[in-house]
């Protein structure tokens, strides 16, 4: 009998190609709910999944015969990775696939900000013509605040360094990535009094949860646009609110949101997200930053790529 692989995330063919090369059949599933998941996975021996589904204890046990999980993007928060490496399943993800991505849109959102580009669009929806109300900043020479430096820090950082920027980045996970125009930060507080703009790029962990909140609102010197392409609840959005409202955040840009997608979410928590997204200085988007085409591909290659060795032996 052929072993199979249950595919809950939409990937590009060479994934699927490389499955049927060593073997496997899938099955491609758009949605799952948890209780199909448990009744399905017996049938399996791998899984690709992404933010659909939260891996747990109780999947992982109902896959009695799981000898691999693939995730696609980055943050393995979703899987628990422990667990399932003490049941002897190997676990992958493909950060490398869509941090371009991600840089890219990080880039956008911040150039948008500066030169105010959503709101005067917005404005001449509504035939409201504004010059001088929209005048923008220019992103060269400003300073940045990189927290994180791995796979999307690291690119964001050299798409920055081109336009002519200072970054100053804080990772205490990563060392050696000294060049010109990077400043490496021993700590937080040798960040803080130099930035225009903050930007997080870490994974979610009990220590990254809220990592920005009033304590860092109020750390940061100057006023300062801020920038979240991580994970959502790495960002407290009633301190994002209060800091607009004060003008310490002259404005700020979220793909990423503590529960998605929003229209599930608290009826706190709906509030303030609704408040948000009217703002002039906010720009909110659906968690597309590493959506692109391109990643969908080279996350399905970098998963392939992974995970062949053991796919092989199957």
């Amino acid at each position: 009998m052929r072993p199979r692989a249950l595919i809950i995330e939409p990937v590009h063919q060479v994934l699927l190609d490389k499955l049927l090369a060593c073997g496997y059949e899938y099955t491609l599933v758009r949605q799952i709910s948890k209780q199909e998941a448990l009744e399905a996975l017996p049938a399996y021996q791998g899984l690709i999944t992404s933010n659909k589904l939260y891996v747990d204890k109780e999947l992982i046990d109902a896959g009695s015969g799981l000898k691999w999980i693939g995730r696609m993007g980055s943050g393995m928060e979703i899987i628990d990775v422990p667990y399932a490496t003490s049941k002897g399943i190997l676990c992958v993800s493909s950060p490398e696939g869509n941090a371009n991505a991600v840089a890219e849109q990080a880039l956008g959102m911040l150039l948008s900000l500066l030169h105010n580009v959503v709101k005067s669009h917005n404005e001449l929806q509504h035939m409201v013509w504004q010059r001088d109300a929209n005048r923008g900043s220019e992103l060269s020479y400003k300073k940045i605040g990189i927290i994180g430096y791995g796979n999307n820090g690291s690119l964001f950082a050299e798409k920055l360094l081109a336009m002519g920027c200072t970054v100053y980045v804080y990772d205490p996970y990563v060392s050696g990535y000294e060049k010109p125009g990077l400043v490496p930060c021993a700590s937080l507080e040798e960040l803080y009094p130099h930035i225009d703009v903050l930007s997080f790029h870490v994974p979610l962990t009990d220590l990254t949860r809220h990592y920005f909140n009033d304590i860092m609102l109020e750390a940061v010197r100057k006023d300062f646009y801020l920038v979240n392409l991580s994970r959502g609840a790495i960002v407290d959005l009633a301190a994002v609110e209060r800091g607009l409202l004060s003008g310490k955040i002259k404005g700020a840009a979220i793909d990423v949101w503590e529960q998605e997608p929003v229209t599930e979410v608290s009826r706190a928590g709906h509030d303030i997200f609704a408040r948000l997204i009217q703002r002039p200085d906010f720009i909110g988007t659906a968690h597309i930053g590493g959506y692109s085409h391109e990643a969908t591909y080279k996350m399905s290659y970098y998963v392939a790529q992974k995970l062949e060795p053991l796919l092989r032996q199957s």
